[in-house]
């Protein structure tokens, strides 16, 4: 395989991986604070985490494809189809992380080892997320942003 092919694959791969860490960031931050906010148990916060960052992720993939004048059924579709296992794997290992890293069920959200935490679940995300990626755009079934 032609060097230019590899690095246009590992490039895709890159920018889907990270176009899915933005969604489900965005989702668990945002369920982190809505959990907070509302007093629910540390299990609870990071579920309401989950779900908003599938939602999210997937709010995110169906956006520039609805764009391109591609009805939202079909995007849907697309994205359930591209995206559904990234976003699947990520959010698994960030929810593992934030539930085994050290003190983030004690600490508050102002305090800077919750953030700390955060920061490694999604970066432990987009390890994971990443190989997933790359083997879909080998197979040919992630679509370009």
């Amino acid at each position: 395989m032609e060097n230019s092919k590899v690095h246009s694959q590992y490039t895709l791969a890159l920018q889907a991986t990270t176009h899915c860490l933005t969604g489900c960031g965005i989702g668990d931050i945002v369920g982190v604070i809505i959990g907070t906010l509302l007093g629910l148990p540390y299990i609870s916060r990071i579920i309401v985490g989950v779900l908003l960052g599938f939602i999210f992720g997937f709010l995110l993939g169906i956006l520039p494809l609805v764009r391109t004048r591609i009805s939202y059924m079909q995007a849907a579709r697309i994205v359930l189809t591209t995206e559904l296992l990234s976003i699947l794997v990520m959010e698994a290992a960030e929810a593992t992380t934030e539930l085994v890293f050290p003190g983030m069920r004690r600490l508050g959200l102002l305090h800077i080892r919750y953030w700390i935490g955060l920061f490694i679940a999604l970066i432990a995300g987009f390890i994971v997320a990443f190989p997933v990626n790359l083997l879909l755009v080998k197979r040919g079934i992630r679509h370009h942003h």
